[in-house]
């Protein structure tokens, strides 16, 4: 673990942060498909991603989610940063999309290290900003884009997370992450299949 961590953030945080890291984190291991972050709960430590990807979701009133955007190796999440800063409810969820390792911070740790530490409060506020202009770009997606063009873009997106043409998903999952209907997706997708730019499998989808 120690070797993972001074591999992602050692050209970006202190000799001893890293140090501080390594002994107050808690490991772990999940598998795809995971819920880690539930909506209205508290969250008392803040993640970092050592390895896989994990989806960010905001749930409306009628149990439905809109994909917000993904977290991927040495990334963290603002929403969860947030929540712990303000020791407010979490008001999103997080989802496993790969396996994934991730380091768990402890929320007091986080606080002291900001007053102790300038590497990671410009690491806090490098992932706010990151965070803000995937927030800002998905807005763009829904208020100005079809859903032909929201599809292709979630469809390149995933492409890029897990490094691979052909990929796992089922239409319905897609519906769900864009807010959508099965129906309306399959429909795009059959679209996009006659036009050549993918083709559809069995719960599963490869971009040509």
């Amino acid at each position: 673990m120690v070797q993972e961590i001074q591999s992602l953030y050692g050209h970006i945080l202190e000799k001893e942060l890293l140090e501080e890291i390594s002994r107050v984190a808690t490991f772990a291991e999940v598998a795809s498909e995971q819920e880690l972050i539930q909506p209205g709960q508290y969250i008392k430590t803040m993640p970092l991603l050592l390895e896989g990807s994990i989806k960010i979701l905001r749930p409306d009133a009628q149990g439905q989610h809109l994909l917000l955007y993904h977290l991927e190796q040495g990334e963290t999440c603002a929403m969860t940063l947030n929540c712990c800063m303000g020791h407010t409810k979490s008001e999103i969820l997080a989802v496993t999309e790969t396996p994934v390792k991730l380091l768990r911070i402890p929320v007091q740790k986080m606080e002291e290290w900001l007053g102790n530490y300038r590497s990671w409060r410009n690491f806090v506020l490098n992932s706010y900003h990151r965070r803000m202009m995937e927030l800002l770009e998905s807005v763009d997606l829904i208020a100005f884009s079809n859903m032909e063009e929201r599809l292709l873009s979630y469809l390149d997106e995933k492409q890029k997370l897990l490094k691979q043409a052909t990929f796992k998903i089922t239409h319905q999952q897609i519906a769900d992450d864009l807010h959508s209907s099965r129906v309306v997706i399959s429909r795009i997708l059959k679209k996009l299949e006659n036009r050549g730019i993918l083709k559809l499998h069995r719960n599963a989808i490869q971009l040509l």
